[in-house]
């Protein structure tokens, strides 16, 4: 008999496609959605630039772990996590089981363009050094790469792809028990 997983988790950095993939995806399979962003940002009252300048990042980070476990046992699900969630080895790992855990990437100068052309970006997502917008992502991108490859099921270009034809293939992928 076959494992059958319970819910997808969309992981990558940001500007990687995650919410509009999430979106579409969830329609497909006809399961709930949740961006975890989105959703520490109404519990919050605050976006994500507010709560960082209040507390630090270390306040962020807490939310987003707490968000983590409280979702470890969702079913039926898509889920777009932020960048870092791959942070919190304890709650991802919780959150994975049952889980198809797929990685969206796309390259460094995409990743700049998609930010650059989202008026919100500034607002909703504070950068997490003093660098340059290039030189951080390629930083954190490679800090983070082990934890994402170590922690992704499958790993999906969204490079010249639309978020249809990425949720499409992820479907495909769900459906025969990746």
């Amino acid at each position: 008999m076959k494992f059958q997983k319970e819910k997808i988790i969309l992981t990558g950095y940001r500007a990687t496609g995650k919410s509009s993939i999430g979106k579409i995806l969830a329609d497909l399979l006809d399961f709930g959605f949740v961006d975890t962003d989105e959703v520490i940002e109404k519990r919050q009252g605050e976006t994500i630039a507010d709560m960082v300048d209040r507390g630090g990042w270390d306040l962020f980070r807490r939310r987003e772990a707490d968000m983590l476990r409280e979702l470890a046992g969702s079913r039926h699900m898509v889920i777009a996590t932020g960048g870092g969630a791959v942070l919190h080895e304890d709650a991802w790992d919780r959150l994975r089981q049952d889980a198809l855990v797929v990685l969206l990437t796309a390259d460094v100068k995409t990743i700049c363009h998609r930010l650059a052309a989202d008026d919100d970006t500034e607002e909703q997502r504070p950068a997490l050094t003093e660098m340059g917008t290039m030189d951080e992502i390629a930083m954190v991108l490679r800090q983070r790469q082990p934890l994402y490859a170590k922690s992704a099921d499958m790993a999906v270009d969204t490079e010249g792809k639309t978020p249809e034809q990425v949720a499409e293939f992820i479907v495909n992928e769900f459906k025969r028990g990746s």
